[in-house]
């Protein structure tokens, strides 16, 4: 099942979320550039809850969240909806965007590891 698309701040919320593995509305503010009110952090939080990224647990009288999606699927996700956005769903345009960037300087093992798992993605009929 397709999770659904998050928004800007909900992503925000959950980078914290992965980074801290849970945190309490004022934790995750604090981590927040440019946070919004604690009641909108809140309502946002309870938004992740019932859209199933999130849970929570009771903590004396604070909630602490936590991921509830593992990060490898939301990674999935995100890349997924950012090679439909921006690469018109072309793993190889954004594989060669990638590679053009500046900071992308691949050592010659990493080259090989790419060039492997292109392979055998190509094997496999990907």
């Amino acid at each position: 099942m397709p999770l659904p698309r998050l928004t800007r701040r909900e992503r925000q919320i959950m980078d914290v979320l992965f980074r801290q593995g849970e945190a309490t509305v004022a934790d995750v503010m604090e981590a927040l550039p440019d946070p919004p009110s604690y009641s909108a952090v809140r309502a946002t939080m309870r938004i992740l809850e019932e859209k199933g990224h999130i849970r929570h647990r009771e903590d004396g009288p604070r909630y602490v969240y936590l991921p509830k999606v593992e990060p490898q699927r939301a990674r999935r996700a995100a890349l997924e909806h950012l090679l439909e956005t921006f690469f018109a769903g072309s793993a190889e345009q954004a594989v060669m965007a990638l590679a053009e960037l500046s900071d992308a300087e691949l050592t010659p093992d990493q080259l090989e590891r790419l060039a492997d798992r292109i392979r055998k993605a190509g094997e496999e009929g990907r």
